[in-house]
């Protein structure tokens, strides 16, 4: 799937998207605004990649983090959760992961990444196990959230 596919479809809707991510670090902000046009699609992109930045910004609780931890589903739908409150978008996105090589644990290995996807008031968190360094772990995330919005769009269940 691609991301001009992504953006044609939010903007024959009239819908606008927003995404919060952390382990991507703006890369699917940079996909989807690299699609001519794509201004009319997206409003809202913002990177949490610390503690801080999630509570700060989008309203994740301190006491979850500290219960379950960043690359958790507790996490990722609260960064959803924050971002459909920040924006007002029709259609969001949220990622946290291990992109790598560090900060694994043994029950979250590099290329744990959970992503939460919404679409009014539907909402799919799902954890992902991808391979390879962290390039490739941060690729697949993008490309993985590019499809499942498309999906969602074209009234099909994400992944």
């Amino acid at each position: 799937m691609s991301a001009e596919r992504l953006v044609d479809g939010l903007i024959q809707r009239g819908w606008n998207l927003a995404l919060a991510e952390s382990c991507t670090g703006g890369l699917i902000a940079a996909a989807v605004t690299e699609v001519p046009g794509s201004s009319s699609a997206f409003g809202l992109g913002v990177v949490t990649y610390s503690y801080e930045a999630k509570e700060q910004l989008l309203g994740v609780s301190k006491e979850m983090l500290l219960a379950h931890g960043a690359v958790s589903e507790a996490c990722v739908a609260s960064m959803l959760l924050g971002v459909e409150r920040l924006s007002g978008a029709k259609v969001c996105a949220a990622v946290t992961g291990i992109a790598g090589p560090g900060g694994a644990t043994a029950d979250k290995p590099v290329g744990t990444v959970w992503i939460g996807l919404s679409c009014g008031q539907d909402r799919w968190h799902k954890v992902h196990e991808f391979d390879g360094d962290r390039s490739a772990v941060r690729q697949q995330t993008v490309d993985c959230v590019v499809q499942g919005l498309t999906q969602v769009l074209e009234g099909e269940a994400p992944w």
